[in-house]
């Protein structure tokens, strides 16, 4: 099984999310792509050059929020299983927040955190019969 399928966005730390975000959007010409609160006190900021495939994540040390690069996957759920599979111990189960797919955590080999989240799947083309 291939875990990992394209990059959905990277971090930066910022002190300060409104000055970074306005510097990203009015100097660099980013497009906002969320500003959400997934939990209470936690805010993330995505921002992407018009056009882009991936983001960055504006976030604070202090979000609660994983800081690391975030990958689409298939499939959380197998994802997870096949790490465990290969000795890797994911930090929880397959985190399921509302607004959120599902997600997981773990370290690569050097420590650094990666993200693992599924990618929605598209919805079905089929025909409502009418």
């Amino acid at each position: 099984m291939d875990i990992t399928r394209d990059i959905y966005s990277v971090t930066v730390v910022v002190e300060d999310l409104d000055r970074a975000l306005a510097f990203y959007r009015d100097v660099l010409g980013c497009e906002v792509r969320m500003d959400a609160e997934p939990f209470p006190g936690s805010r993330l900021v995505e921002v992407a050059p018009p056009g882009s495939a991936v983001g960055i994540a504006l976030l604070t040390r202090d979000s609660g929020l994983p800081l690391g690069v975030r990958y689409w996957t298939d499939d959380a759920e197998r994802a997870h299983q096949a790490l465990r599979e290969a000795g890797v111990e994911p930090h929880q189960e397959v985190l399921r927040l509302d607004g959120m797919p599902p997600m997981f955590t773990l370290d690569d080999s050097e420590g650094n955190t990666v993200i693992l989240l599924e990618r929605p799947r598209p919805e079905s083309s089929a025909g409502d019969g009418s």
